[in-house]
C-alpha cells in the first residue's frame, strides 16, 4: 500500500513539454514534406514546359529544312506548304533584341511580332489574338481537330542577323528564334521562366 502511494504520474508541466516537443517534430516533418512536394511539382512543370519548347524547336527545324530544300533565288512558295510557312514566319523577324525576363514580377505580354507554331500541323500562328496567361503551365492548347486555340504563356520571337557587307557572306544569314515561356507556379513569389534559342541559317538571294 505504501509503495503504491509513493508512485506518481507525470506532472502537467512534463505533459505540456512532451506535447510541445512532439508538435515541433510534426510541424518540422510536415514542412519538409511540403518543400519536397513543391520541388517535385516544380520539376514536373519544368519538364512539361521543356517538352513543349522542344516541340516548337523541332517544328522550326522542319520548316527550315523544307525551305532550304526548295530554295531558289526569287522563287515564290505556296503559303500552305512548309517552305511557304517558313517565309511567312520569318517575315516577322526583326533586328531588335528579344524580350528579357530579368526581374519580372508578372509574366510579360508577348511582342506584337511574336508567334507560335501549331506543332501538329506545322502551321504559323500569330500570338496577338492567341496568347493568354498560363492557367497552370506554359503550353499550347488544341481543339479536337488539332487546330491551335491558345498559346498559354509561350511564344517565339525571331531576331534576324545584322546586314553583312562582305560580298562573300551577303548571300547567307541566320535567324535566332527565341522560344520563351512564363507561368506562375505555387510556392513561388515570382513567375517561373524558361527559354532557349534556336539559330537557323538560311540562303538569301
Amino acid at each position: 500500500m505504501l509503495r503504491q502511494l509513493r508512485q506518481r504520474g507525470d506532472t502537467l508541466i512534463e505533459v505540456l513539454f512532451a506535447f510541445t516537443v512532439f508538435s515541433l517534430v510534426v510541424v518540422g516533418a510536415i514542412s519538409i514534406m511540403n518543400q519536397g512536394t513543391v520541388a517535385a511539382q516544380r520539376a514536373l512543370e519544368t519538364t512539361l514546359v521543356r517538352s513543349e519548347i522542344d516541340a516548337q524547336a523541332t517544328t522550326l527545324r522542319f520548316l527550315h529544312d523544307a525551305y532550304v530544300a526548295k530554295f531558289q533565288p526569287g522563287a515564290s512558295y505556296d503559303p500552305n506548304t512548309p517552305a511557304g510557312v517558313w517565309l511567312t514566319m520569318t517575315s516577322a523577324a526583326t533586328r531588335a533584341s528579344a524580350s528579357s525576363f530579368g526581374g519580372v514580377t508578372t509574366c510579360p505580354d508577348a511582342p506584337t511580332n511574336s508567334f507560335i507554331l501549331n506543332t501538329v500541323k506545322a502551321q504559323y500562328v500569330g500570338t496577338s489574338s492567341r496568347l493568354v496567361k498560363a492557367t497552370s503551365i506554359a503550353t499550347v492548347s488544341y481543339d479536337t481537330a488539332n487546330n491551335l486555340t491558345d498559346s498559354e504563356g509561350i511564344w517565339i520571337e525571331a531576331i534576324r542577323s545584322a546586314t553583312v557587307l562582305d560580298a562573300n557572306k551577303k548571300n547567307a544569314g541566320y535567324i535566332d528564334f527565341h522560344i520563351m515561356a512564363c507561368w506562375d507556379s505555387p510556392g513561388h513569389g515570382a513567375p517561373m521562366t524558361l527559354g532557349t534559342i534556336v539559330r537557323l541559317y538560311e540562303p538569301r538571294s
